[in-house]
C-alpha cells in the first residue's frame, strides 16, 4: 500500500512537471532559410499580437500536400477572421529542397515558407513525421500541436486558433 502511494505521488509529480514544461515551450533559436536563401532565426518570428500556425511538410509527403492545399483554400478567410499567419517549414533535405520554391509557386500557395534542410528545427520541435502542425501565440509560445492529417483536419487547427484568441480576450 505504501509503495503504491509513493509511486502514485511520484508519477503525479512527473506528469505535472512534464505538462508545465510543455506549456512553456517556445519557438527554438534555430536558423532556417526562406525561399530566397535568406537566413532567419526562427525564434524571432512573430505576427504582431496575433497567432501563428507553423506546419512542417515535405514535397514528397502526400498528406502534407493535401493539407496545405485545403488550408490554401480557406487561408484568406482565416486571416480576415483571426489575423493568423501560416508558416510552412519544408523538411526536404539539401538534395530535394531545390524543388520547394517551384513546387510552391506552381500551386500558388501564399504562405511564408522556410527550409529546414538539415532538420535542426524539426528535431528541436520534436517533429518525427510530417505533417506536424503547431499553433503559436503572440509571444512565440507553442500552445497546441498535432501530428498527421485527415480530410477536414484544418477545421481543428482554426478552432485552436479561435480558442487562443478567445482566451487572450479574457
Amino acid at each position: 500500500m505504501k509503495n503504491t502511494l509513493i509511486t502514485t505521488i511520484f508519477l503525479a509529480i512527473i506528469l505535472t512537471v512534464n505538462l508545465q514544461s510543455q506549456s512553456n515551450k517556445t519557438l527554438p533559436k534555430i536558423n532556417v532559410k526562406d525561399l530566397k536563401g535568406n537566413t532567419i532565426d526562427f525564434s524571432t518570428l512573430r505576427n504582431d499580437d496575433k497567432p501563428m500556425i507553423v506546419d512542417f511538410w515535405a514535397t514528397w509527403c502526400v498528406p502534407c500536400i493535401r493539407e496545405l492545399g485545403n488550408i490554401h483554400k480557406v487561408y484568406e478567410q482565416w486571416q480576415k477572421e483571426t489575423g493568423v499567419k501560416f508558416i510552412a517549414v519544408s523538411i526536404d533535405d539539401a538534395r530535394t529542397s531545390k524543388k520547394v520554391a517551384p513546387f510552391v509557386a506552381g500551386r500558388g500557395w501564399k504562405f511564408d515558407f522556410y527550409l529546414d534542410e538539415n532538420s535542426d528545427l524539426k528535431r528541436a520541435m520534436g517533429v518525427s513525421n510530417p505533417p506536424h502542425t503547431f499553433v503559436v501565440n503572440s509571444k512565440g509560445e507553442i500552445i497546441w500541436e498535432h501530428a498527421g492529417y485527415a480530410e477536414g483536419g484544418e477545421e481543428e487547427i482554426i478552432n485552436e486558433v479561435r480558442k487562443l484568441i478567445e482566451s487572450d480576450k479574457k
